[in-house]
């Protein structure tokens, strides 16, 4: 799989600071989304002591963990709910020429997925991380109708 046409955007850095006896040690935490704008989407939390390093670390674990998206003229094929901690996102199909209405998080995603047109909204804790991994769950819950077709049918049998 080329590595070259993955698009790869920051969503956050985060400091945290641990004291010694000679004073405080930071490390970085970065979240990264990569993905190709035609279905596929991924994201990693790198975690090191420099932020270059987090980062990239990040993106080697959000290429590690791609989800494949049914994306149906620019949207997604049906409404999803899902709750991850105490946030909770929702994803809505939306007729062509609406654009992406999300937060700054599920925007960043869903864009680099190759979604076009959706409604989003996020409920509870607007924790960006939860967020991330919250709006990662409901992209990989979406189902197609010829997928639930399929599973019917193994299901009859």
């Amino acid at each position: 799989m080329p590595e070259t046409d993955f698009e790869e955007k920051m969503i956050l850095v985060r400091r945290t600071a641990k004291t010694y006896q000679g004073g405080r040690r930071f490390r970085f935490g970065a979240l990264v989304v990569v993905g190709d704008r035609q279905g596929r989407v991924g994201l990693g939390l790198g975690k090191a002591k420099e932020v270059p390093l987090a980062v990239q670390k990040a993106g080697y674990y959000a290429r590690r963990n791609m989800v494949e998206v049914p994306i149906q003229n620019g949207t997604i094929p049906h409404e999803v709910e899902v709750e991850f901690g105490a946030s909770k996102i929702l994803l809505k199909p939306a007729a062509p020429g609406t654009g992406v209405i999300a937060g700054a998080v599920p925007r960043a995603i869903l864009e680099l997925a190759g979604i076009t047109d959706i409604l989003t909204k996020e409920l509870g804790s607007r924790n960006p991380i939860n967020i991330a991994y919250a709006t990662m769950e409901a992209l990989r819950q979406l189902q197609t109708k010829e997928d639930v077709k399929r599973l019917r049918k193994a299901k009859e049998e």
